[in-house]
């Protein structure tokens, strides 16, 4: 150790001593995303004890401000939000970053108002949580150079960073649980109005068309009060039609909570007669009986990775935007047979 503290402390001798590579080393002190935090305390544990300057988070960053949709927080879409802001309190907590939380319309993110919540905050990075920005807010982020992530939002054009849920590949993953349980007609409820959204809707799509003599039928949603009480209603409809559909993958698990009460009321059996999963694995889902399938959502993860993401940003404000997507598992529940 005391050969080691005698000359210039190298990100290779760190390497060496905690037994993983320089590249790792690198992105850790860099505070890059997508290293775990047991490795990431390991080896700042092992730098500091060899003497390597260490800076932290709060010496190069002066704070960040997530602007969070308050039509979806105070709608049924509160608890996702919450978990959300649960990973990134946490993440900020843990890297030294002064941390800001303001509600808003979405309509109101406008570059002023945008700009007077940032100065008020004193933050220099913007989370934008559950908003897709509007190309006038994306024009005057890049003109500013506002280090900006997307939290569970997308922009097509990739100018910012992002994280969310494999959104496309979940929704392609839960209808196919429903196509390998033998279902060839199978609804989709769901709306359109965010881009994470449509991911799904295409996900489902593809999940359709990859299976010869499979049926789809999108049944948008209005949000105009409560969604699974309009879940409800709709699938009641449907139902009563007599249209032969015998499976639904439902955009989220409130819906799928009123698609679940709409066909036990019709005296349909579960899942013998009707299918159904869920998306997000809200406590909801716990809830129903049976216990509803669903594809999970790490809703804090996704709040941590924004903060990696952020704090990368902020050490290097000309590196190409990254999204990164998080993977959702399928949740086992009785509104779908056992799965092999």
């Amino acid at each position: 150790m005391n050969d080691i503290r005698s000359k210039r402390i190298r990100q290779a001798d760190i390497a060496a001593a905690a037994g993983v590579s320089v590249s790792t080393v690198s992105r850790v002190l860099t505070n890059e995303p997508g290293i775990s935090e047991t490795i990431r305390q390991h080896i700042f544990k092992v730098a500091g004890d060899l003497g390597y300057p260490l800076k932290t988070a709060a010496e190069t960053t002066t704070g960040g401000l997530a602007l969070i949709a308050s039509d979806s927080v105070t709608g049924g879409l509160s608890v996702f939000y919450e978990g959300i802001l649960e990973g990134l309190r946490a993440g900020a907590a843990e890297r030294g970053m002064r941390f800001d939380i303001r509600l808003v319309r979405e309509a109101r993110t406008e570059p002023e108002l945008v700009k007077e919540y940032l100065q008020a905050a004193g933050a220099e990075g913007l989370f934008l949580v559950g908003i897709d920005p509007s190309e006038e807010l994306c024009r005057w982020l890049e003109a500013s150079g506002t280090p900006t992530v997307l939290v569970n939002g997308t922009d097509p054009k990739l100018r910012f960073d992002g994280v969310s849920p494999s959104n496309f590949f979940g929704a392609y993953n839960a209808t196919q649980r429903l196509l390998d349980a033998g279902h060839r007609r199978i609804l989709h409820l769901t709306g359109s109005h965010r881009q994470t959204i449509r991911e799904r809707i295409r996900g489902f799509e593809a999940a359709i068309a990859s299976v010869e003599g499979a049926e789809r039928r999108i049944v948008p949603m209005n949000f105009r009060g409560s969604s699974s009480q309009e879940a409800h209603d709709t699938t009641a409809d449907i139902l009563a039609a007599g249209e032969g559909y015998t499976a639904a993958f439902c955009m989220n698990d409130f819906i799928a909570v009123g698609v679940l009460d709409a066909v036990t009321e019709a005296g349909l059996r579960v899942p013998e007669d009707f299918a159904i999963v869920g998306f997000d694995d809200l406590p909801c889902a716990l809830m129903t009986n049976p216990r509803l399938a669903t594809m999970r959502v790490d809703r804090a993860a996704l709040g941590r990775e924004a903060i990696g993401l952020m704090i990368a940003r902020f050490r290097d404000r000309d590196a190409p935007a990254r999204h990164i997507c998080h993977g959702v598992p399928p949740i086992a529940g009785g509104t779908l047979p056992p799965e092999t």
